[in-house]
């Protein structure tokens, strides 16, 4: 933890701030857990507070009620019992800091950063400290990942590929039987598929055929689930992770069509949006090598205008990319301009998925997923190979 203690006031000396506040109440902050180094177990019912100085040792303030709560961090401790004796706690555990990183996005953009409640936020703006976003800090400290991680990140990669062939042709031996199998048998077909991989996931992939494709979250149940047979479109979203604390997880999208030949709806869709998908991969891939700065948003808006050329831009509903890490939806810069301005960079040893899709409600929705890494300066796409064209599954 020392190490780690000094490796954030490294940052926070370079970034010009007095030091980075942690907040939580009732485990509403799982970043201050994970960057702190904190377990989650036992009480944590009041609130505590943690103050990383740029430069000093780290201050707490815990409630008498759960005071030793952060003992591991081997901090400066200030008890408090009554509302009062907080905000004079606050005011001690920040002496003579002018400027502060707190765990919130202004205006709420980055959601993955806003931790800290309004309140809080106004209570210590209020002893006359300026309060700027820890966004850059964190996507620094919880999205960069080591070798080891983008090593297990392409392996699950590779595994996820393979389920998915393995998925297309378990859905046309079913077929050719003269089975309809549910998008919710075959959900359970690719979790079987996960976990003989030796791989987890924290939700079910989704398996989407026809109108259902046309809902980018859609999730199969017993209640909705439509039959796949002859003739029908189905879109595979898949993501899983290596066993372990530590390991990253890899995320893809296919789609085929359950037939010998994809018609003409399908194949034009699919190829303006994997146009999209290699717009922002290409612009990623060209600023890294070239060393020059992109963020999420630029690369956002790579997919998002070869769609509005196409004149699809309403049915591209989403972002274009989402950070990857330890959780499928990470921290780090995501690739948006459409639901956040995502200005951050994307920076070296991060992950991140590239997926625009085209959705056309009531008739299905093409999505395209690839993952990429920046690793030792140079963008690469993650295995498997991306889709280049919807896959004809009686064919396989």
């Amino acid at each position: 933890m020392d190490s780690k203690i000094a490796e954030i006031q490294q940052a926070l000396a370079q970034a010009g701030l007095d030091g980075w506040l942690f907040y939580d109440f009732r485990m509403s902050d799982p970043l201050a857990y994970r960057m702190l180094g904190l377990s989650r177990e036992g009480a944590t019912t009041r609130r505590w507070f943690c103050f990383v100085p740029a430069r000093g040792p780290v201050r707490t303030l815990v409630s008498a009620v759960e005071a030793h709560r952060l003992d591991s961090l081997q901090a400066q401790t200030t008890i408090y019992r009554s509302h009062a004796q907080m905000v004079d706690g606050i005011r001690t555990v920040l002496a003579n800091a002018r400027r502060i990183a707190m765990n919130y996005s202004p205006r709420g953009a980055i959601p993955y950063v806003s931790r800290v409640d309004a309140g809080t936020l106004e209570l210590v703006r209020a002893l006359g400290i300026e309060v700027v976003s820890s966004a850059d800090l964190v996507q620094r400290f919880e999205a960069r990942l080591t070798a080891e991680q983008l090593g297990g990140h392409r392996r699950a990669g590779v595994a996820l590929g393979a389920i998915v062939e393995a998925t297309f042709a378990e859905i046309a031996r079913r077929v050719r039987d003269g089975n309809r199998p549910t998008e919710f048998e075959i959900q359970r077909f690719v979790m079987e598929r996960i976990d003989a991989a030796g791989l987890i996931t924290a939700e079910p992939p989704i398996v989407a055929a026809n109108a259902h494709s046309a809902d980018p979250h859609f999730g199969p149940t017993l209640k909705n689930c439509a039959p796949i047979g002859p003739g029908d479109f189905v879109l595979l979203d898949l993501w899983a992770r290596e066993r372990g604390e530590d390991s990253v997880y890899a995320d893809i999208t296919w789609t085929g069509f359950v037939g010998s030949s994809v018609p003409d709806q399908y194949a034009r869709i699919f190829e303006i949006v994997a146009r999209a998908r290699d717009a922002a991969a290409r612009l990623v891939a060209d600023r890294v090598g070239r060393g020059e700065d992109v963020r999420g948003c630029e690369a956002d808006r790579a997919a998002r205008d070869v769609i509005a050329r196409a004149g699809y831009d309403e049915f591209f509903v989403h972002r274009t990319g989402h950070s990857i890490g330890r959780d499928v939806h990470g921290a780090g810069a995501n690739l948006d301009s459409l639901e956040t301005e995502d200005d951050r960079k994307l920076i070296d040893g991060t992950c991140f998925s590239v997926e625009p899709g085209i959705y056309l409600p009531g008739r299905f929705g093409i999505r395209s997923e690839l993952d990429m890494t920046i690793e030792n300066g140079r963008a690469t796409i993650s295995p498997p190979e991306p889709q280049r064209s919807v896959v004809a599954i009686f064919s396989r």
